[in-house]
């Protein structure tokens, strides 16, 4: 780990944690192209809608979302504006059950869902276009992106990757949002997640909505769907198979891990400086603010200090 080049400074009006947070979440705007969409078939005989990009260039950008995210959300169109004015190409994709048209299969996506990440890193690839490709994750999607990184012997191609706002340790960063302290975000997801059951369960068998009802928080989810939907025991198996902190020994390409020590959601497992101080491809850096997938900085170039970041990691490597 290493002192950070350009320290982050949130705008006067964001004092808090929580601020930091929501506002660029509830309030930012981002104007950019019209994404083109693909959808693509998985091996399970699913889809995947891609959203994309294109300078026609041999840098490819590749961009993971957040939970119950999407490819539309201020963030990810943030980060995409950012590289496709610097010449790259984007793919930004979404998750299963995410593009506003529920999936085909029993299961949804999760945490440690890395093989639909490898769907579309092998179809983008089978264009035969990109020499060189970068990832960038946000919260569940960096999850996803460093454990992709570090159970496999990824691809040439991939050459950096960027992650922001990572829950390494997914049982104790479960348990951090869902103090009370954190309701506002923890109820949001759960809402969600619940409204996805039903839907499905409208179109398929093979779902019992009658455990929605003593459901309360993201682990009692996980316990009663994500676990069994994915072929984890509990919820408990399912946080230590796909926690990326435990595959982060092995990753060997050049990677930028940002966490903010001020984030609701992180606890502080999340912060593992003493396993990262030598790694040689892994750099953790741990600003002070920044709240959750925040960044907000008021500028004439419209970008924020995320995407500023990614952009000097990536195209200086620094």
């Amino acid at each position: 780990m290493a002192d950070l080049i350009n320290p982050y400074n949130p705008p006067f009006f964001l004092f808090n944690a929580h601020l930091e947070t929501i506002y660029p979440a509830l309030f930012r705007r981002v104007s950019i192209a019209s994404f083109r969409r693909e959808r693509i078939s998985t091996p399970d005989n699913d889809f995947l809608d891609l959203d994309w990009l294109t300078n026609n260039t041999k840098k490819l950008v590749v961009i993971q979302h957040g939970l119950e995210g999407n490819s539309y959300r201020a963030y990810i169109k943030g980060m995409a504006k950012a590289f496709y004015k610097n010449g790259f190409d984007i793919l930004a994709w979404n998750y299963r059950g995410c593009s506003q048209e529920m999936n085909r299969q029993l299961r949804f996506y999760h945490s440690g869902a890395t093989d639909d990440l490898h769907t579309v890193i092998e179809h983008a690839l089978a264009k035969k276009q990109y020499d060189e490709i970068f990832l960038i994750g946000f919260s569940l999607g960096g999850n996803i992106t460093l454990k992709y990184l570090g159970e496999r012997q990824v691809v040439p191609q991939i050459k950096r990757v960027a992650v922001f706002s990572v829950p390494l340790h997914l049982e104790s960063s479960c348990t951090k949002i869902s103090l009370p302290s954190n309701k506002i975000y923890s109820q949001r997801f759960v809402v969600s997640l619940k409204k996805k059951i039903v839907i499905k369960a409208h179109l398929m068998s093979g779902l019992d909505t009658q455990k929605l009802r003593s459901i309360n928080t993201l682990i009692d989810f996980d316990d009663a769907y994500t676990a069994p939907l994915h072929g984890f025991k509990n919820a408990v198996d399912y946080y230590s198979k796909c926690s990326s902190i435990f595959f982060l020994d092995n990753i060997q390409i050049p990677t930028l891990i940002v966490n903010t020590k001020n984030d609701p959601f992180l606890s502080m497992e999340c912060f593992p400086f003493d396993l990262l101080r030598q790694h040689p491809y892994v750099k953790l850096e741990m600003p002070l603010r920044g709240g959750h997938v925040g960044f907000t900085q008021i500028n004439s170039n419209g970008l924020y200090w995320s995407e500023q970041r990614a952009l000097d990691w990536i195209q200086h490597e620094r």
